[in-house]
């Protein structure tokens, strides 16, 4: 069944604005955590330059992504695949669908996920990304353990009521993961409602 999501519509032209400064040429993109297949559908159209791959490991999500792409018809869409970012063989299973990939991205999943998912998609983006390829993160984060509003703070607790293992990671530490993985932030983004978009290369 085709789902929306309400904050796709109010975050989605500012991330856009990031992504087409950076992915100016063709280029092969894997989205990480698809979702319900809005930014998939929303991007792709914008920059039909691009090959998207969406994937999730939710059934649910990849059943509304589907349900996108059949409706909207984007020919630089791919059907979604099912892909759990934290599987250390994932790397593999992307390159014997796709090939090459020169972007990933990836929005609003390590702070609704176990931190494992997170060390999941560095590492996986390490072994699968060449020389020069971009990770796109996008969601909240504290800065230098804190947090950037009273809103971030409060839905960091409502995470951590769901699941002890979720909430707002410190951006210290998705570096860190980052360098261990082999790649570099080169950009920070402060977007709308507290997020940010962060823009790693692979060295």
């Amino acid at each position: 069944m085709k789902r929306d999501a309400p904050a796709t519509h109010r975050n989605r032209e500012p991330i856009l604005e990031v992504l087409q400064r950076w992915l100016p040429e063709p280029a092969r993109v894997l989205e990480v955590a698809s979702g319900t297949g809005q930014h998939a559908i929303f991007f792709s159209a914008a920059m039909p330059h691009l090959d998207w791959q969406p994937t999730d490991h939710d059934p649910a999500s990849l059943e509304s992504t589907a349900s996108w792409v059949s409706e909207e018809g984007n020919s630089n869409v791919r059907a979604p695949v099912l892909l759990d970012a934290s599987s250390p063989t994932w790397p593999d299973a992307i390159r014997a669908e796709l090939g090459s990939v020169d972007a990933i991205f990836n929005a609003n999943m390590i702070h609704i996920s176990p931190w494992a998912v997170a060390e999941g998609l560095f590492a996986g983006a390490g072994d699968l990304l060449g020389s020069g390829g971009l990770l796109f993160l996008y969601g909240p984060f504290k800065v230098g353990g804190e947090h950037t509003s009273p809103s971030n703070a409060s839905f960091h607790e409502s995470l951590r009521e769901r699941d002890p293992l979720w909430g707002v990671r410190d951006l210290e530490r998705v570096d860190e993961v980052a360098t261990a993985a082999g790649l570099s932030r080169i950009e920070s983004n402060e977007l709308p409602a507290n997020n940010r978009l962060l823009v790693f290369r692979q060295v």
